[in-house]
């Protein structure tokens, strides 16, 4: 049986709350969990206390059970100190979309073509 710990979506319309459960993989993301390990309100402060809360020693034992944590679930625990902090590497994020580098290439030939009729002016002079 595949585990993972991962969020499970409660709360009403546009007002979300998560509980951080245990649960098989192939369950429905709100669906049956094996155990509830914690809850995370997103609407609070980032300092707030109360944002994340996790109990730390049954993270620990479904984590040597072999459960994969989610993206968000391991950052959460990376700021905990439970996870060692890993590198993630985006490279692509900075990069403009097409119509935007298309639109750089045409400014660059612009600009280009007015630095070269300027200085055809000032050597004509």
């Amino acid at each position: 049986m595949a585990m993972k710990i991962r969020l499970a979506r409660g709360g009403s319309k546009k007002r979300p709350f998560y509980r951080i459960v245990a649960t098989d993989s192939r369950m429905p993301r709100d669906g049956r969990f094996i155990e509830k390990l914690g809850t995370y309100n997103p609407l609070l402060p980032k300092d707030s206390e109360e944002r994340v809360k996790m109990d730390m020693e049954r993270v620990q034992y479904w984590l040597g059970q072999g459960a994969k944590p989610t993206d968000r679930i391991a950052r959460m625990l990376e700021a905990a100190g439970t996870l060692p902090k890993t590198e993630r590497s985006n490279p692509k994020k900075a990069v403009p979309g097409k119509k935007a580098q298309e639109r750089a290439e045409e400014k660059a030939a612009k600009a280009a073509e007015a630095a070269e009729a300027a200085t055809e002016d000032a050597a004509a002079e």
